[in-house]
């Protein structure tokens, strides 16, 4: 995986083989951002990345200029990888190691975008949960933004905040506000 934009252009990340991810495809990344780019200022939002995996999304957001990033991720491995590809990289990305779920339920603090990647064969009810618990618990700034990636397989329109979806090869993004 390499980084798409920013400071870090072209730089390649080469996380360990035996973690558990599923990495954003470069040309998925790139076309989100370019999305995400005509409606905001990458320096004035704090984003959220939950299942981080090996923080693809993350080193993407730093790249670009953003500083307040937090990655929640439940594998330790995950969480160790990210860890130190931001000390290397001297980016601004906080790490917390937990159950996406558990963090939702708790966390009180608002991002301007929460970017989650579950994996691809969760059930419909465990994609659900990522919107009710987001905007049950108020996560979202004014103007915020949930982007939720999936399978094209997968169909989250019925889900409450629906807005639209973006499909990548067989990645999809659906977008909730």
């Amino acid at each position: 995986m390499r980084i798409v934009s920013g400071k870090y252009k072209g730089r390649r990340i080469t996380a360990p083989k035996k973690l558990p991810i599923r990495p954003t495809t470069d040309m998925a990344k790139e076309s989100l951002f370019n999305i995400l780019n005509n409606q905001y200022y990458f320096e004035d939002i704090s984003v959220l990345d939950l299942f981080s995996g090996s923080g693809n999304i993350s080193y993407e957001f730093a790249s670009r200029g953003t500083e307040q990033i937090t990655a929640v991720d439940m594998n330790f491995g995950c969480i160790k990888f990210i860890n130190e590809t931001t000390e290397s990289f001297e980016m601004s990305i906080s790490t917390i190691k937990s159950d996406v779920f558990k963090f939702l339920e708790k966390t009180k603090q608002q991002h301007t975008i929460i970017f989650a990647d579950p994996p691809y064969d969760f059930p419909i009810e465990e994609f659900a949960k990522i919107p009710q618990l987001v905007f049950q618990n108020s996560l979202l700034e004014t103007d915020g933004l949930l982007i939720v990636e999936h399978s094209k397989y997968t169909d989250l329109s019925h889900l409450d905040h629906y807005s639209h979806s973006k499909s990548y090869g067989g990645n999809m993004f659906s977008f909730f506000k």
